[in-house]
């Protein structure tokens, strides 16, 4: 983070609620945070036209505005294609998608055997914990449900989430996810990990948040304590790029991974935000220096309301292309398209058929040694 920016924020195992408390929440307070003079001169002056605040207002009757100070001052208002503000403006694309037309292309609801609950796939399962996030990212694939205030039913389905998944014996893994889960106090999330730890068929546990992104102070004793009692968790983090990964951020991750945590990431592939091979290289070397190992690289989903971020799967498969030789190979995450319908993750290789080929001639080799031994 920059020098100007850590004086800011004083670090204690409190400050994480008083900082979500205090998050900007309307266009008014956003203007008025980052200077209507400084806006004026900005390629962002269309925030104070009358049209864009009207516009506002209907987007967050269906998807709430909602950015952290300490994510927002990451913002810089002089670039046109900023990271932070393309994640965060509302866009009037998000209500009148010309695009994506479906609020659930991945089909959770139908698969969801109690609320709250996705299981897609034998092996593992999906519990929505939370409708609430530090940052509402105008991208999010979960837009039908994240942003509602109630999360009453989510605590009261805790116990028969519990018994569905006691009783399914193929379910190996848990996925905590949301929202962001660890929005939630710290004794809900110990409850939680309680219960799981004592199911003998589950294998893993992970938590899918984007605080340590958006809301680093979040990481604190109290929690790390919670996930070294339960080890071992993997944490599954969301940046998306570099210019998120902060002195702070470092310091945080360094802690949760003395906690025994593993620390993945998983990004999504955004128009004018890292749609670049440059951007994506220094994004992923980044993260394996501050000891998060690149996990996923999204496609976008065809959620309604997103598609102005999709780039081309044309343009994701030249940037992975350029990615491979330029970065190491703990530093190259899976490129996945996630099917409509229930479809599954689908892995995208570069040279796919250059690949098949090349296995075919290995095989041949192989074939004749054998063939030459026996002679």
């Amino acid at each position: 983070m920059n020098s100007s920016l850590s004086n800011i924020y004083f670090d204690t195992n409190k400050y994480w609620k008083k900082e979500l408390q205090n998050s900007i929440k309307t266009l008014e307070e956003l203007i008025d945070f980052l200077g209507k003079e400084r806006i004026k001169k900005s390629p962002y002056s269309y925030i104070l036209e009358e049209s864009y605040k009207k516009n506002f207002q209907k987007i967050h009757q269906n998807f709430r505005f909602q950015v952290t100070k300490y994510y927002i001052s990451l913002a810089n208002l002089y670039n046109q294609n900023c990271p932070i503000l393309l994640q965060i403006l509302p866009n009037i694309k998000e209500i009148e998608d010309p695009v994506f037309k479906e609020k659930d292309p991945l089909r959770e609801e139908i698969h969801s055997p109690i609320p709250e609950l996705v299981h897609r796939y034998p092996d593992r399962v999906l519990w929505y914990l939370s409708h609430n996030c530090a940052v509402y990212c105008r991208f999010c694939m979960r837009k039908r449900k994240v942003s509602h205030p109630s999360t009453i039913s989510i605590k009261q389905n805790l116990f028969s989430i519990i018994e569905y998944i006691k009783n399914n014996k193929n379910i190996k893994e848990v996925i905590l996810s949301g929202g962001d889960p660890l929005s939630l106090e710290d004794k809900f999330i110990e409850e939680i990990l309680f219960h799981l730890k004592r199911i003998e068929h589950l294998y893993s546990i992970r938590i899918h948040t984007r605080m340590p992104v958006t809301l680093p102070y979040r990481i604190t004793e109290e929690l790390c304590n919670i996930l070294e009692k339960y080890y071992p968790v993997t944490v599954v983090t969301h940046f998306n790029h570099p210019i998120e990964l902060t002195d702070i951020v470092y310091e945080k991750i360094k802690f949760l991974k003395k906690s025994g945590v593993l620390v993945l990431n998983q990004s999504v592939l955004l128009k004018n935000i890292n749609d670049n091979a440059s951007i994506l290289e220094e994004l992923f070397l980044k993260l394996i220096k501050f000891g998060i190992k690149p996990y996923y690289l999204h496609h976008c989903d065809e959620v309604y309301g997103t598609s102005h971020f999709r780039v081309s799967l044309q343009k994701g498969i030249e940037i992975i292309r350029q990615l491979q030789g330029r970065n190491p190979g703990i530093a190259l995450p899976k490129y996945v398209v996630d099917l409509p319908d229930g479809g599954g993750k689908i892995p995208i290789v570069p040279n796919i058929l250059k690949n098949m080929i090349h296995q075919i001639r290995n095989i041949y080799v192989i074939i004749m040694l054998i063939i030459k031994y026996i002679n």
